[in-house]
């Protein structure tokens, strides 16, 4: 499928800046953001002071590793306004969590913040192969998550034409594909295969839509799910990363030219990579990129809620520049608050997803069930048969993954196979990968 490669003049400056350009920048902007949060933040005064630093001892990038971290907790401690560094009345927006594990996590917005939210989206659409007057088919959720109105703005400030449709009615989806023919839809990978499976239900090829890119994120995917969507789709699916706490959507984002990491917009975000144990900063190397770790985040021009050194428990490392001169983040191979340890194996859902995409009769649907009916934990694998397999035999399908998981993964696991649509489909926000029934 064709690729649109950037245009003279569609780069920022800063996209294509030396290192030494970038990290000038980052130092200057690191500091006034240590400065507003102790300052204005009677939380991070505190955890600075207890933890012996001052903002004046950030004289390199490096000193940042001697603050402290901020965690969700911190934020839940603090609701809903408590890690505010402006005036409430100068706030102009307000996100937050579902809130699903306890309190939700509020992220307040100035009017600088929302423009240039806006100004990163819509640098993120370019860099996925997006223009000026392309329509974009937001199927994100629109409200207190960040997804929908991350993406709507964004693309507005880009110059494209916005479909607001937000999640579900996954038939009314389709129609509008149909009929407003849109260039680009952004979406959770897992509702992008329900709608998929929409167009097949009713008889049409998914392939022959408008849409020539989807731009992925909200939750991780892996890159056999990205394979599987570019053929069963027919467009080039891009990886867009970001989270609430620290913005909402397009704080990093591939290039369609490469799509080899999304690209981290390190101007306005500093990362880390930490031992999730230990918390010590893993070495980044200019030619190979750091181990894998967890990504910490701490925002350079955020002005209501600056967040310093953010645990976003995600799993990934460091990447080298490729397409532009700033860092790639690898694909997140999971959360380590997500991660299950199965009689001592450390196993996360993508691993799961890559085996499943591998079976070729198999849709790309499936839930992890963690049991403990004894002492020890068990693991349940249920998945489906595609549509166009209904009739394969699924004991001997569930007898191959069974054996995949335990060579390939080293657990031992029950696989079910049903028949097509027996996984419950996600019609709003994130898919449901596992269910933990073991008791509290």
């Amino acid at each position: 499928m064709p690729v649109k490669q950037p245009a003279p003049g569609d780069l920022e400056p800063i996209e294509t800046a030396s290192r030494d350009e970038l990290q000038a920048l980052q130092l200057g902007r690191l500091q006034q953001t240590l400065r507003r949060a102790y300052e204005h933040v009677p939380h991070y005064r505190r955890a600075f002071d207890a933890q012996g630093v001052h903002p004046d001892d950030c004289r390199t990038l490096a000193d940042l590793a001697r603050f402290p971290f901020t965690t969700k907790a911190d934020l839940r401690a603090h609701y809903p306004f408590g890690m505010f560094a402006v005036p409430r009345e100068q706030v102009v927006r307000i996100h937050a969590s579902s809130g699903t594990t306890g309190k939700p996590t509020v992220v307040g917005y100035t009017r600088g913040d929302i423009d240039r939210w806006a100004d990163l989206v819509a640098r993120s659409l370019r860099a996925s192969g997006g223009r000026a007057g392309d329509i974009v088919h937001v199927a994100y959720g629109y409200g207190l998550f960040t997804g929908g109105l991350g993406a709507h703005y964004g693309a507005e400030r880009l110059g494209c034409t916005v479909v607001p449709m937000s999640g579900g009615q996954t038939e009314k989806q389709v129609q509008l594909i149909e009929d407003f023919r849109p260039d680009l839809i952004m979406v959770t990978p897992s509702y992008m295969q329900v709608i998929v499976e929409e167009f097949r239900r009713q008889g049409k090829d998914p392939r022959a839509m408008s849409v020539s890119i989807g731009i992925f994120g909200a939750e991780p995917w892996s890159e056999a799910m990205r394979r599987d969507i570019e053929a069963s789709a027919g467009l080039d699916a891009v990886d867009i990363y970001g989270l609430s706490e620290v913005m909402g959507p397009g704080v990093a984002n591939e290039c369609i030219e490469s799509k080899d990491g999304p690209v981290i917009w390190e101007d306005h975000f500093f990362p880390e990579i930490i031992d999730p144990v230990s918390g010590a900063v893993r070495p980044y190397d200019g030619q190979r990129g750091s181990e894998e770790g967890e990504l910490v985040f701490t925002t350079l021009t955020k002005e209501a809620l600056p967040v310093v050194r953010y645990r976003t428990r995600d799993l990934t490392r460091l990447l080298p520049p490729t397409s532009r001169s700033m860092r790639r983040m690898g694909k997140i191979v999971g959360r380590s608050d997500d991660m299950l340890i199965i009689r001592g194996v450390n196993l996360f859902p993508t691993q799961i997803e890559e085996l499943v995409l591998q079976q070729g009769r198999l849709s790309g649907q499936y839930q992890l069930v963690v049991t403990r009916p004894q002492r020890l934990d068990e693991l349940k694998v249920r998945c489906e048969l595609a549509p166009p397999h209904a009739q394969a035999d699924r004991e001997a399908l569930a007898r191959e993954l069974q054996h995949r998981i335990k060579t390939l993964v080293g657990v031992s696991a029950e696989v079910e196979v049903g028949l097509p649509d027996s996984i419950e489909r996600t019609l709003v926000g994130k898919a449901r990968r596992v269910v933990d029934l073991r008791p509290k």
